[in-house]
């Protein structure tokens, strides 16, 4: 519900108070990254209430989480131990370029690329030789990935992320929040209360009727999105015409082998299933489009691929991809998914949310909300989003399946023309190039792409100048090294027991 409070809109004031709408890890990452920088000159304001949920299935994370977690301060140990966490290596796609297909992609690089050209040339070139073996055998994160290890390696020698529990992550950083002073307020908003019809919002009013003001609001309501969605009337942009998917279903499982450190994501007929290994428990998951299975096939399906005691009862989700037209708006910006959806599928929701943290840290205004920034933070999120919507949007498109209606309309839709450059770029020659500040790197791309079936129809020509004898050393030297590392690894589940048993580290605030 919206109300207005009065007919004049006040002039730009400095912002002091903000107001965070919703929990959740939305909520609490911003809530976290504000008040540790920003903490000392305003006043922050967290609502919430403990009879809405969360939709917390998002429980992979990539290694952009690294770099939040340093610009908290926060000590890893306890984090992981607070949130249940395991490592994260990559992805494990089974059965999207075809039935009974599998590839990883691992975080990382792959190889060494020379000024003149990537590291897949030369891998191209020696194939054609051959001389190369498979591409993932000179990428660190997917060798140890594959053989289950993992350990921190000096000069950050391995990238990583984490598998975390994310009701418990949410927790965690409640704690660290309200150390640096955030107020929490327990309650469901019953209006949003306007200055004027087109002007800011000024305060929330409660069920209870209490009233929280503030200069700066932060929409973190889900898919509701009741600040920035419903009380500004900021649209939707559909995107299901590229992404089939519009639902999910969740349940979590008791553990019944050692977690391994990547991510399971298997294929079906109409959508995909996820395996994510927690210290305690595995979170499961199917995500499948309306259009082709109704829930009950989708369920029967993901019960039939667990392992486990199931702990908890399934539930349905439903959603929409796409993104709003803004994600900022007057004194509102939304974050999470009140500012858009993206199927969990390469782990991107809390990365989002993180960058929004970020970016509103960035541009945050210092004499009153200026038009120019809100402008500018728009288009970069917009950009960083639709790059992001390629990438998922590939793994779909390049597939060799026909054996369901879903995946041969996702072999004939028309693709955005950005995302085909993208693959007759490489398909032709090879090449990758990377969009400035877009997530994925050149090998993400590369990965995906030839784990879906494109190889290249040639190389650059600069690895032609390297002799047999050459370019086997040059392989082989990469793929030795490679090799010796992952043996001197000891096994994930080892070292997790050893570095952030769950419970073993309780503090969140950093001394």
């Amino acid at each position: 519900m919206t109300s207005t409070l009065d007919s004049t809109q006040s002039p730009r004031r400095p912002v002091r108070r903000v107001v965070i709408a919703g929990g959740g890890t939305a909520g609490w990452m911003m809530a976290a990254c504000l008040s540790k920088h920003l903490g000392k000159r305003l006043e922050i304001r967290l609502v919430e209430s403990d009879e809405i949920g969360t939709v917390g299935v998002g429980e992979a994370t990539i290694p952009t989480m690294l770099t939040f977690h340093q610009l908290l301060g926060l000590d890893e140990r306890a984090f992981m131990a607070a949130t249940q966490a395991t490592i994260k290596l990559g992805i494990q796609f089974e059965g999207w370029r075809d039935i009974g297909q599998t590839y990883i992609h691992a975080f990382g690089s792959t190889g060494i690329d020379h000024w003149t050209a990537g590291f897949q040339h030369f891998w191209l070139k020696g194939r054609e030789r051959g001389l190369a073996s498979d591409y993932g055998d000179y990428c660190l994160e997917l060798r140890a990935a594959r053989e289950n290890k993992f350990c921190h390696l000096p000069d950050d020698g391995i990238h990583y992320a984490y598998h975390l529990d994310a009701t418990l992550y949410g927790a965690f950083l409640r704690k660290f929040s309200e150390g640096y002073g955030v107020q929490r307020i327990e309650g469901r908003i019953a209006e949003v209360m306007m200055q004027a019809p087109e002007g800011d919002i000024r305060a929330l009013r409660l069920q209870d009727g209490s009233v929280i003001e503030g200069d700066l609001f932060v929409d973190c309501t889900g898919m509701r999105s009741v600040l920035l969605g419903q009380a500004l009337g900021v649209g939707y942009q559909d995107w299901s015409h590229w992404l089939p998917c519009d639902s999910a279903i969740a349940l979590q499982t008791a553990s019944v082998r050692e977690a391994v450190p990547y991510t399971r994501s298997i294929a079906h007929p109409w959508g995909w299933q996820w395996q994510i290994p927690l210290q305690h428990r595995v979170g499961n998951g199917v995500v499948f489009s309306s259009r082709y299975t109704d829930d009950e096939t989708a369920r029967a399906a993901l019960l039939e691929r667990i392992d486990g005691e199931v702990l908890t009862p399934h539930r349905v989700i439903r959603f929409k991809p796409g993104q709003r037209e803004v994600a900022w708006k007057r004194n509102c910006v939304g974050v999470g998914l009140a500012s858009g959806f993206l199927e969990p599928l390469e782990s991107t929701s809390i990365h989002l949310i993180q960058r929004s943290a970020i970016r509103l840290m960035q541009m945050f205004p210092k004499d009153g909300i200026r038009d120019s920034d809100i402008a500018e933070y728009n288009a970069q999120m917009r950009h960083e989003l639709e790059h992001i919507r390629d990438f998922i949007v590939l793994h779909y498109h390049l597939t060799d399946r026909t054996d369901s209606p879903m995946w041969r309309d996702m072999r004939e839709m028309t693709v955005p023309a950005s995302l085909r450059h993208r693959i007759e770029l490489f398909r032709e020659t090879g090449r990758v190039f990377r969009v400035p500040n877009e997530l994925f790197t050149e090998n993400s791309w590369i990965q995906v792409m030839l784990g879906q079936g494109v190889l290249p129809e040639q190389h650059h020509p600069s690895a032609d100048l390297m002799s047999d004898r050459e370019l086997a050393g040059f392989l082989g030297s990469i793929k030795t090294r490679v090799d010796q590392r992952v043996a001197q690894m000891p096994g994930h589940q080892a070292y997790l027991m050893r570095y952030a048993p769950a419970g073993a580290l309780k503090t969140a605030v950093p001394a």
